[in-house]
């Protein structure tokens, strides 16, 4: 029997508020890329007609979602035409990068523009909290809006919950529990790799790509995974604990509760380190990635990073293969092309690597634009 195919129907036209409330966005987006524009610029860059623009921009200063912050330098006669730009002051937010030992924060203007910076007590939840909140209010912050939190573990997509996968202290879970009771800000926990993949990908190596893979080279190794633009953190957020991955020459296996057999026995900073050792160097490990060790320490490691990029190659196909955290940034290019050559014998698959162009900075960093999209979604939105 021949299926009965529906006819087609025109869309219906938008109403007169949506068609208000979509070019209200635009326009604000407009504002936060391009910096403060004036009506002339804006109608140029909308399309619209000068009594729409005129209306919108009436209706975000009401809204107090933009201001006049200047007037335009063109000479012309009559007076110089108005230039808008975002209230930035209107929401303030929070990112913090949150280690096994250390606790940094950053507070930022709706813009996502830094107004003050601080580290944060660990082992004490409430005093971290406090001295988060006495660094805002010194910066102008009366309160904030959203605040981001990047860890190190395994967070449930459905809950936000930070778990525990690699004996994490306690007190990780503890500050965020006094983040969510005692602010009236909105607290998101994302996991760091996950934050600084974010940051490659808009302001760092990976500005230029679609689909990667970012290897995070610190105390630890984790990864994120980037496929057609979007973050990919698995049914429940495990996608990319790398550490656990089994591969040879760990001399055993991973665990349930350790990775210590796994890919992180053989790239995690410790591990580095006695490499490096046995290569009769005893100065800082950034500087033994960085070349100081000589080259056969770096063939050595670039052997074992090709290990865990031939399984993420195989796997996923990302294309692309970031160095990132400390040790990415320290060896640098150098590094990267040698774990390219070493790959290229391990896997049929076409993957470069790259390195970081960020370090340990792009877990705070994709944490401050993580922020800074979630609350502009929120007030935009509103």
């Amino acid at each position: 029997m021949t299926p009965v195919v529906p006819a087609a129907t025109a869309p219906s036209p938008a109403s007169p508020s949506t068609a208000r409330a979509l070019n209200d966005r635009l326009a604000l987006r407009l504002l936060q890329d391009e910096g403060p524009l004036t009506a002339t610029q804006l109608k140029a860059l909308t399309g619209l007609s000068r009594p729409s623009v005129a209306d919108l921009v009436e209706r975000l200063a009401a809204a107090g979602l933009i201001e006049v912050v200047g007037e335009s330098g063109e000479q012309r006669r009559g007076p110089n035409a108005r230039v808008y730009g975002i209230v930035a002051h209107r929401a303030h937010l929070a990112a913090l990068d949150v280690r096994t030992d250390s606790a940094m924060a950053v507070v930022t203007d709706l813009l996502g523009r830094v107004v003050a910076e601080a580290e944060l007590p660990v082992d004490a939840p409430r005093a971290a909290v406090s001295e988060l909140l006495r660094v805002a209010r010194a910066a102008g912050a009366a309160e904030l809006h959203t605040v981001v939190v990047g860890a190190p573990g395994l967070v449930a997509p459905a809950t936000g919950e930070l778990r525990d996968t690699s004996g994490l202290p306690a007190w990780h879970r503890e500050l965020v529990a006094v983040l969510q009771r005692e602010l009236p800000a909105r607290v998101l926990v994302e996991n760091e790799t996950n934050l600084a993949a974010v940051a490659e990908q808009r302001v760092g190596a990976a500005r230029d790509l679609d689909s990667f893979v970012l290897l995070w080279l610190g105390a630890g190794v984790g990864a994120a995974v980037v496929l057609d633009g979007r973050l990919r953190r698995g049914a429940s957020g495990g996608a990319g604990e790398i550490g656990f991955l089994p591969v040879p020459g760990t001399g055993g296996l991973p665990s349930a509760t350790d990775c210590g057999g796994g890919f992180h026995a053989l790239v995690g900073r410790e591990a580095v380190a006695a490499l490096a050792a046995g290569s009769g160097f005893a100065g800082p490990v950034e500087e033994a990635v960085a070349g100081a060790a000589g080259p056969a320490f770096l063939d050595a490691l670039a052997e074992r990073l090709a290990l865990g990029a031939a399984a993420v190659a195989a796997v996923l196909d990302p294309g692309c293969v970031v160095l990132g955290g400390g040790l990415g940034l320290a060896g640098g290019p150098p590094l990267a092309a040698r774990v390219a050559d070493r790959l290229r014998t391990l896997t049929p698959v076409p993957t470069e690597v790259r390195a970081t162009t960020l370090g340990d900075g792009a877990v705070l960093e994709g944490a401050r634009l993580a922020g800074r999209d979630a609350a502009q979604e929120a007030v935009f939105g509103g």
